[in-house]
């Protein structure tokens, strides 16, 4: 979780992914020891001496402009979740930040609570921490309210809980997004204890989470769908958007809708029955 450390690791396996025939780099034709692009071809791509590169790549302490690092991220092809945490790795940062508590605002929780009948929402926090849920949420993914406040997180549930693999009917592809929004944390908050605790035990307990936060992707979700075979109601496919607080950027509410009219609302007005039901 060291800066210099995950700077390098990160350009090398930006810079091996790329393939010199498809963009144009002349090569000899013979073998090449390594998987994509060599450091000289990078470097002249982003217009910096090999050496300078270099150097950025070792991860060594260098106050790199923007400009040296947009150019790099040009050369590397880096979408824009990849360049903005690029541009984190590089920014140096307290050793020993002060984590602010996060917590919901009340109108924030009566929104949840407002969606209860027909909508499951949540609030995640900084590193994937479920801050708050509403019924429906709770009855659909799990009853984080239950959990040991160290346990409320949407990553950890979704490795170390083995509901979570029959619950998403794509547990894999899930997961691996939540490996590259932990990844994409861990480039802002680079010192935060808490997260590097979060995703030692992850490494240390889940085969698939260590094979994929090798491969340094970064990933920031707004908006896509999820498909679920829940216990009860069986399957159903939702739509989901993430909405940032703009006065806490750390804190996303993510709001789960169902097509109008389809198997998938009926499912989920089925499940805001049960669980009214369940908690009278």
């Amino acid at each position: 979780m060291q800066h210099n450390v995950e700077l390098s690791e990160f350009l090398r396996s930006r810079r091996a992914r790329l393939s010199p025939a498809a963009i144009g780099v002349p090569t000899s034709g013979g073998a090449r020891r390594v998987p994509g692009l060599r450091r000289a071809e990078l470097a002249a791509l982003a217009g910096v001496s090999v050496d300078y590169y270099t150097r950025l790549e070792q991860g060594r302490q260098l106050n790199v402009s923007d400009s040296v690092l947009d150019a790099v991220a040009r050369a590397l092809q880096l979408d824009e979740v990849e360049r903005t945490y690029l541009f984190d790795l590089t920014r140096a940062r307290p050793k020993k930040p002060r984590r602010r508590s996060q917590r919901v605002r009340p109108g924030v929780l009566r929104l949840l609570e407002s969606l209860d009948d027909r909508s499951p929402a949540f609030v995640l926090g900084r590193g994937m921490d479920v801050l708050a849920t509403n019924r429906l949420a709770r009855a659909l993914i799990t009853d984080f309210n239950v959990l040991p406040a160290r346990e409320r997180n949407m990553a950890r549930f979704m490795f170390l809980d083995e509901s979570a693999r029959s619950l998403y009917v794509d547990w894999a592809a899930v997961a691996m997004d939540g490996v590259g929004i932990l990844r994409l944390a861990a480039g802002r908050y680079p010192d935060d204890p808490r997260l590097t605790e979060l995703v030692g035990e992850l490494a240390m307990k889940s085969p698939e989470f260590r094979r994929w936060w090798a491969d340094h992707h970064v990933r920031e979700k707004t908006h896509g769908m999820k498909r679920y075979h829940h216990p009860v109601v069986g399957e159903l496919t939702v739509s989901y958007e993430s909405i940032t607080f703009p006065d806490d950027p750390d804190q996303t509410m993510c709001v789960y809708t169902a097509e109008p009219g389809s198997a998938s609302e009926s499912a989920l007005r089925l499940l805001a029955n049960w669980t009214a039901t369940s908690v009278q």
